[in-house]
């Protein structure tokens, strides 16, 4: 089935409750996708700074060596900061090059995220046991995906959970399936996408990537992945300066959103809303098939 979560923040006096109220919302998903979860913050970061999220699944890498060799690569210092099979490397220096080291020299790892403000964080087991090891309640921010999983057409992995990211500070969670990601796939390669699973989001995820690369905005993009993305689904997608929900236009992957003036929040069901503050007097709606939903930081 798998379950989605999203909350985005319209003002910043909500800012420090942002992993509190994600978690209590992905905790209501854990029955949609008990297998595996995931989740992704927009949290503290400034211009020009980049930090790359990396996964050793069944691997125990130094992470301080790893530092060491990505500074001497790029030039410039680079901080680490880990938590148990996860850790984020903070450089000033370009942030794609640095992801692209990790996929050139370390195929044995998986880099999750870069970007200016994105983290991402994924673990097979339990979802609440997932917010809890890393640390989900205490994260802090402006907007947030999260997402559990249920494997029914593939092995319960890590890397093959969601959210997923390609893109600077660009990532995408998914409920449903798309038919032509092998081909979507070949076409994004050849426009320079790199891929690390066989996770047809992680094609979807490098769809959006590409376009916003190539100077869509979030709209458009959205727009073009209507007509080059077959199948069904429901996204919730973050960038850097905000959030977004689409369905196929068929639709039958549920899906349900509640606004007020403080946040926006998305769920596949009512129940992941209903403790968020101010839900009572929050206009609730189901979002119309293949209609573009977003909001940005500046709006």
């Amino acid at each position: 089935m798998c379950g989605i979560a999203g909350l985005f923040l319209k003002t910043e006096i909500l800012g420090p409750e942002l992993g509190r109220l994600t978690a209590l919302m992905l905790h209501e998903m854990r029955e949609r996708g008990p297998d595996s979860a995931g989740f992704a913050v927009y949290g503290d970061g400034r211009p020009g700074q980049s930090k790359i999220t990396v996964l050793a699944e069944h691997t125990w890498p130094d992470w301080s060596r790893l530092a060491d060799d990505l500074s001497q690569t790029i030039g410039t210092e680079v901080r680490l900061r880990s938590i148990r099979d996860h850790a984020v490397f903070t450089t000033d220096g370009d942030g794609d090059q640095a992801r692209q080291w990790f996929l050139d020299n370390h195929g044995e790892l998986d880099v999750l995220s870069h970007g200016e403000l994105l983290e991402i964080y994924k673990a097979v087991g339990d979802p609440d046991l997932v917010a809890a090891h890393y640390n989900l309640a205490g994260r802090t921010g402006t907007h947030a995906i999260a997402h559990t999983r249920m494997a029914t057409e593939s092995a319960v992995t890590t890397n093959g959970s969601h959210p997923f990211a390609t893109g600077a500070d660009t990532c995408l969670v998914h409920n449903g399936s798309l038919s032509n990601h092998n081909q979507l796939r070949r076409f994004l390669i050849r426009h320079g996408e790199t891929f690390q699973t066989e996770n047809d989001t992680e094609v979807a995820a490098g769809f959006m990537a590409w376009r916003i690369r190539e100077g869509d905005s979030l709209d458009l993009a959205l727009k073009k992945a209507l007509t080059e993305l077959d199948g069904f689904y429901t996204f919730a997608i973050g960038i850097k300066e905000g959030f977004a929900i689409l369905r196929d236009p068929i639709a039958c992957k549920p899906a349900v959103i509640a606004e007020t003036d403080d946040w926006v929040a998305m769920s596949s069901e009512y129940r992941a809303l209903a403790r968020l503050p101010g839900i009572d007097d929050a206009e609730i709606w189901e979002p119309q098939p293949a209609e573009i939903y977003t909001w940005t930081l500046d709006s």
